[in-house]
């Protein structure tokens, strides 16, 4: 473990739970809290009190409600057999509702390594949540109320709606994604500078979901100019950067960091926080691997303590914590030597079906399906011209045995992550005669 790694695992075992978030209330990220993220805390009761016993009870500890044998947490068996050289400790024990300090630690120097625009950016230290879609959970508790504006593309995840407007009741409005073979930076700003609210939380998720875009330098840094100047006439600005799909990037005018890096440190009334994980960087989408991190100019030390005292209260009174085998089987794995050799094997993976399907696409022409621009992560999506991308979905399915997802009333997903190279000819061959066929049932 390198020194910056041991300092900061240090700090995090050693570090009792803190008080409610009174600091905060000198900085601009007061503003930004919503109603609950204002009142949460993390309670110094028996999750808090049991951390520090773990560090100092030297003889007994009654303190948590595990049953142990000889110090160790008991685990059946049958379970601790099917995970051969972990103990039982790294298998069943409770992990700390922030995640296990050396996996933080850990996943803390992969960002740095990944994204060189952190290094001289203070941030907080990642807390595990259970999966991306927990953190954007957290974000939305933290910093949505009802009534607030969230700021999304015309085509976005489907579940950022149940987040943001079923549980928290925010107003989701949207803006065009694109225009041409790139992003219609003229249609954000026009909703940046349309919506009046005092704060705002836009939601980037690249590369995209569903369309498998992600920006170019030039766009990227365009989008952290228009957000700082709204920053700059004294909006408050939270943006949530869903980066579950990161590192997939597979043309070299792709902006292949995070753009984190570019909020991070901008401007003191900018909140960035971000949402990545082992879910999809990873592969390992069941294990529900994920880490929240935060970023914003003029925060010290103290006040990211106080914003992961209230993150910590929202795990605390949801999840309670995440899962220890998870940690644990990710934290072993980032140690491998191995483990950089696989992860550029799985890219050039994915990247090989890219470039096929890229060749497929780009030599078929049709005015039934029309692709969006895509350079990146699982996905393309087809603007379905003449016909409902339901009934096509439903035909493909139903007729062939082809599964695809309908994600709005004229958008087809297909995730050709999920089709054999050597597949992929023969599948949209069969998905542009599909989309020939009813789109003749319609005219007749």
């Amino acid at each position: 473990m390198t020194s910056a790694k041991t300092a900061v695992y240090a700090f995090f075992v050693q570090t009792p739970a803190l008080e409610p978030a009174k600091t905060l209330k000198d900085t601009s990220l007061n503003d930004m809290f919503s109603e609950l993220g204002r009142r949460l805390f993390f309670p110094r009761g028996i999750v808090a009190q049991s951390a520090e016993a773990e560090q100092k009870a030297r003889r007994y500890n009654a303190s948590v409600g595990m049953a142990t044998l000889k110090g160790e947490p008991l685990c059946l068996p049958s379970i601790k057999k099917q995970v051969p050289g972990l103990s039982s400790r790294e298998i069943c024990a409770y992990a700390p509702t922030s995640g296990v300090a050396e996996l933080r630690a850990a996943w803390r120097e992969l960002q740095l390594r990944k994204n060189p625009l952190l290094k001289d950016v203070q941030t907080s230290v990642p807390l595990v949540t259970a999966g991306i879609t927990h953190g954007v959970s957290l974000a939305a508790d933290l910093f949505a109320d009802a009534g607030d504006a969230v700021l999304l593309p015309d085509m976005f995840w489907g579940n950022y709606r149940l987040i943001f407007e079923t549980r928290r009741k925010a107003r989701i409005i949207t803006y065009p994604m694109f225009k041409g073979p790139g992003l219609d930076l003229e249609a954000f700003a026009r909703a940046l500078e349309a919506e009046k609210a005092a704060k705002l939380l836009l939601v980037f998720n690249f590369p995209h979901n569903p369309t498998g875009y992600s920006p170019s330098e030039t766009e990227a840094h365009a989008l952290a100019a228009l957000i700082s100047g709204a920053a700059q006439k004294g909006r408050r600005v939270v943006v949530i950067i869903d980066d579950a799909y990161f590192g997939l990037y597979y043309e070299e005018n792709t902006f292949a960091q995070s753009l984190f890096g570019l909020f991070a440190g901008l401007h003191k009334n900018i909140l960035a926080v971000k949402l990545d994980g082992a879910t999809k960087e990873d592969v390992s989408w069941g294990l529900r691997l994920g880490f929240i991190t935060y970023a914003a100019a003029s925060l010290s030390t103290e006040h990211y303590g106080m914003l992961e005292n209230k993150t910590m209260g929202a795990v605390r009174s949801s999840v309670s914590s995440c899962s220890r085998l998870s940690q644990t089987l990710l934290l072993k794995s980032l140690k491998q030597q191995e483990y950089t050799g696989e992860k550029n094997r799985l890219f050039s993976f994915l990247k090989e079906r890219y470039t096929a399907v890229k060749q497929i696409v780009g030599g078929r022409s049709t005015e039934r399906l029309a692709p969006l621009p895509f350079n990146s992560g699982y996905f393309l999506t087809f603007v379905c011209r003449g016909f409902e991308a339901e009934r096509l979905r439903g035909y493909l399915l139903h007729k062939r045995g082809i599964g695809t997802a309908a994600v709005s009333h004229n958008l087809l997903r297909v995730a050709y992550s999920g089709v054999d190279t050597s597949g992929l000819e023969e599948f949209f061959t069969e998905l542009y005669q599909a989309a020939d066929t009813v789109a003749g049932e319609g005219e007749s």
